[in-house]
């Protein structure tokens, strides 16, 4: 009676191992696919949109440099006066306070160096570098946003103080509606190569698995280098912000029906 009772206990302990077992492959399997669904009965598409957009900002920078001797206070005296009568000018411009910002502002020491080959007598040693004055460096980021403006605010901050004028760009302020009509434009491109793929293998477009974007970033575009100011007065320039392109690209993975 004990061995049957005992055999029947392990019958029922081997029942109870394979019933674990095929529960736990059942669990792995549907876990495996819930990561990675369709991994193998699925395709995917590609597409890109563009869209063409009209810059709405122009920014640049300018810069009052001041030198002289080693009286810093009087120096940066000069350079502040300076600052704020360009930046008045730029107000009286109707440019937005919020649109004007110093960006660094510099106090640098100037150096007298020796021609040491020219000492004769090993006696003598080489003196040092030795500071004969400082520079003085302010500058000022600007955005101008009503073009018919950009010449005349360009030859009135130097007529106002300003030394030195560089980095013009132009720029989109909020480019997040052109990003997503250009999103739009590549997802339907995606979504219509799907049906041409499916059409062609004889299969159905399935659900949506994922989705990938990649976003070509918007530069400014601009002039590089800069100008510095002349000793008669500037011309006006004409200044034309031309066009930029916002380019998005997605990746659809589809289910195989």
């Amino acid at each position: 009676m004990d061995n049957k009772i005992k055999n029947y206990l392990g019958i029922a302990i081997v029942v109870a191992i394979f019933i674990f077992a095929a529960g736990y492959l059942s669990y792995v399997n549907s876990y495996s696919k819930s990561i990675e669904p369709s991994s193998f009965r699925s395709f995917t598409v590609s597409g890109e949109g563009k869209v063409t957009a009209i810059p709405d900002v122009a920014q640049f920078t300018f810069s009052v440099i001041v030198q002289g001797g080693k009286d810093t206070a009087a120096l940066e005296k000069e350079n502040t006066e300076k600052t704020n009568k360009a930046i008045a000018f730029l107000k009286a411009q109707n440019i937005d306070v919020k649109d004007i910002k110093t960006i660094s502002y510099n106090l640098e020491p100037r150096y007298q160096y020796y021609d040491c080959d020219r000492i004769i007598s090993d006696s003598k040693p080489c003196p040092p570098p030795e500071i004969v004055g400082y520079t003085v460096t302010q500058t000022v980021s600007v955005k101008v946003r009503d073009f018919s403006k950009i010449g005349d605010v360009f030859s009135g901050v130097i007529e106002n103080g300003a030394n030195s004028l560089s980095q013009l760009s132009f720029t989109i302020d909020d480019p997040t509606s052109v990003e997503n009509q250009a999103r739009d434009e590549a997802i339907t491109k995606a979504r219509e190569k799907a049906k041409l793929v499916a059409k062609a293998g004889g299969f159905r477009v399935g659900r949506l698995i994922s989705i990938e974007e990649g976003y070509i970033p918007l530069y400014d575009y601009g002039l590089g280098g800069g100008v510095t100011k002349a000793e008669s007065a500037p011309s006006t320039p004409t200044i034309e912000p031309g066009s930029q392109e916002v380019t998005v690209n997605v990746t659809l993975r589809y289910e195989i029906q």
